[in-house]
């Protein structure tokens, strides 16, 4: 029996940044840089201890014995705040469960689509390329895809989600552009995209470990990625472009997305790459790991 090709491993670090940097870490966490605001937050990755005290910041989030926590603020900040990436414009606001709506590590992946969108629409003139966005969340990656030239369709269970990708794609100018804001279950509205013979030319997505549906519909991904991937398989045009798989999941390594994904798209061909995606963080040089990524290209 002959070998399947063998993904190409490569850990990328989004290092573009100008309005977002990790300043330092330690004792499991980390302080950011969002603009002109200093966050200090937890970081599961960060199992090193602090060398020094962080005296400028503005909120530091506390985790609490009881699960959530709460930020605590040296000074009152804006309810919400911009920053950009590039010519996209992203809405930063902290929430009570420590995020802010962005993950700025996923830049490379933003890049990377951009990059494959473009080349797709050069090397066939006038091609209309479709994205399909799942577990969207606030919609960088549909902003980053929707400025490439590609139509978006983007999907999450989170209604107060799909409205700040909304808020997003208007910061960022791109109002015009053929977004379709689809607030579901992912699997169920791929199954009924699959009853309705839709086909997209490329694939997002970014499971995660557990959740609910916009129906109550329970996520887990150890039980249903595999289900959705094959499900998506059946979604992809007959030139498709590329499919990439982001996970934040604790103990799904880059070789075990790699797996999954070339069990699912050898008969396909293409090459695949997979490996984490981290941060550089300004005071020591190095890099902070913030998750796995595979990218599959036709």
């Amino acid at each position: 029996m002959s070998q399947p090709p063998q993904p190409t491993v490569a850990n990328l670090t989004a290092r573009d940044w100008r309005d977002y940097e990790i300043l330092d870490t330690g004792d499991g966490m980390k302080l950011e840089r969002w603009g002109d605001v200093v966050l200090a937050r937890p970081d599961p990755q960060v199992i090193w201890p602090l060398t020094g005290e962080w005296k400028k910041w503005d909120a530091w989030y506390h985790r609490s014995d009881k699960g959530g926590g709460k930020w605590e603020s040296r000074r009152k900040l804006p309810q919400s705040w911009t920053i950009k990436y590039d010519k996209l414009v992203f809405k930063i606001a902290p929430t009570g469960f420590k995020h802010t709506g962005l993950f700025p590590e996923q830049a490379v992946n933003w890049d990377w689509c951009g990059e494959q969108i473009r080349a797709a629409k050069a090397k066939a003139k006038g091609r209309e390329l479709s994205v399909l966005n799942l577990f969207g969340y606030t919609g960088a990656a549909t902003v980053a895809a929707a400025a490439a030239g590609a139509s978006v369709c983007h999907v999450d269970a989170a209604k107060g989600m799909v409205e700040w990708c909304r808020e997003n794609v208007r910061l960022s100018g791109l109002t015009a552009s053929p977004i379709r804001y689809i607030v579901d279950d992912c699997l169920a509205f791929v199954r009924r995209e699959i009853r309705r013979g839709k086909k997209y030319d490329a694939i997002i997505m970014d499971p995660p470990s557990y959740g609910h549906g916009a129906a109550g519909e329970v996520w887990k991904l150890e039980e249903h990625l595999w289900p959705l991937l094959e499900d998506c398989r059946a979604l992809l045009s007959d030139q498709p472009a590329f499919f990439l798989v982001n996970s934040y999941t604790t103990g799904l390594s880059p070789t075990a997305l790699g797996n999954v994904m070339t069990r699912l798209l050898t008969s396909r061909g293409g090459n695949l790459s997979t490996g984490e995606v981290g941060l550089p963080i300004t005071r020591d040089h190095l890099v902070l790991p913030c998750g796995i990524y595979g990218r599959w290209v036709w």
